[in-house]
C-alpha cells in the first residue's frame, strides 16, 4: 500500500491503523456526564492517574451539582489538592456546579457554546464532554493531540484550536471523539515528546519523521 499523499489521506489511515491497537476509551473514571466534567476540570496540567485517586472521596462527598455548589471552598480545596492548582480548581468547581443549577436546571448542557461558559471548561473540555459523554461530534486536542498530528504532517499548527480546524474536516464527524482518544493513548504509550519508540509505531511506515529522534 502506497503511502497517503494529503493530510486527510495520512488522518484518515492514523485511525485505521489506531484503531486495530487501541480501544477508544477515555481514561478518566466516570459515571455521568456530571463526574466526567469535574473529572476533565481535576485534569488540567495533572495526570489522569493522579484525578482518578482523587474523585472517589470527591464524588463521595459531593455527588452531584446540587451538593457541590453548596460546597465550603476550604474543604473543597482540601479534597482537590492533590491534583495541583486546587485553589483555582475549587473555585471553577463551584463556579461551575452553581451554573448548572441556574443556567441548565442541574444537568450538564450539551452545546458547545454552553459548556464553555461553565467555569473551568474550555473547548478542549467541552469537546471531551461532548464526544465521551453523550457521543456527539468534538475532537479534543491536548498535548499528545497537538504534538502527534504535528509530527505526522496533519497540521502545522501549535494553537489548539487551529489544530481541531484543521484536524476536524480530515474526519467523519462522529469519529473524531474516538481519533482524539486513540491518539491520545498512542502518545502516551509509544509516540513520547522525547525518545517516541517508533520502531514499535504501527505508523512508522508513512510518519514523516519517524526514526528522526
Amino acid at each position: 500500500m502506497g503511502k497517503p499523499r494529503s493530510p486527510k489521506g495520512r488522518a484518515r489511515l492514523v485511525h485505521e491503523r489506531l484503531k486495530l491497537e487501541y480501544d477508544a476509551v477515555c481514561e478518566l473514571n466516570h459515571d455521568s456526564p456530571f463526574e466526567l466534567l469535574v473529572a476533565t476540570i481535576l485534569s488540567a496540567q495533572c495526570t489522569d492517574v493522579r484525578v482518578n485517586k482523587t474523585t472517589p472521596a470527591l464524588f463521595d462527598r459531593y455527588p452531584g451539582p446540587f451538593e457541590l455548589a453548596a460546597a465550603e471552598q476550604k474543604e473543597l480545596e482540601d479534597l482537590v489538592h492533590p491534583t495541583g492548582f486546587y485553589k483555582s480548581k475549587a473555585k471553577n468547581l463551584l463556579k461551575m456546579s452553581n451554573q448548572l443549577l441556574d443556567d441548565h436546571g442541574g444537568e450538564v448542557p450539551t452545546e458547545l457554546k454552553d459548556l464553555v461558559k461553565l467555569g473551568g471548561v474550555g473547548r478542549k473540555t467541552a469537546n471531551v464532554i461532548r464526544s465521551v459523554a453523550f457521543g456527539l461530534p468534538g475532537l479534543p486536542v491536548d498535548t499528545h493531540v497537538g504534538r502527534l498530528a504535528r509530527r505526522l504532517g496533519l497540521t502545522e499548527e501549535e494553537d489548539p484550536v487551529k489544530v481541531e480546524m484543521d484536524l476536524n474536516p480530515m474526519l467523519p464527524q462522529y469519529e473524531r471523539g474516538e481519533f482524539s482518544l486513540r491518539v491520545i493513548l498512542h502518545g502516551r504509550q509509544v509516540c513520547f515528546a522525547r525518545n517516541p519508540r517508533c520502531e514499535d509505531c504501527a505508523l512508522n511506515d508513512f510518519c514523516p519523521v519517524a526514526f528522526d529522534f
